[in-house]
């Protein structure tokens, strides 16, 4: 923990930090975001499918498990 009045950038060499430093939220969170790698629309959307894919299939095994349960519940307790 850096003493009070020195902040934890000031013993850094990234110059986004020493840049943000003094600054406020704001310019910090837009340093930050200047720094993410944004995925390709071709990406997002391939990566998209995939996990609606696995959710559907993941919905489908649950129903399917809990109707096979519904099903034996019914013949055991006639």
């Amino acid at each position: 923990m850096p003493p009070l009045g020195e902040s934890a950038a000031a013993g850094t060499d990234e110059p986004d930090a020493i840049a943000a430093e003094g600054n406020g939220f704001l310019a910090q969170t837009l340093a930050e975001l200047r720094k993410v790698v944004w995925p390709s629309r071709q990406q997002l959307f391939s990566e998209s499918v995939a996990v609606i894919l696995m959710v559907a299939l993941s919905a489908a095994a649950i129903a399917a498990v809990d109707r096979f349960f519904h099903w034996a519940s019914s013949q055991v307790f006639r």
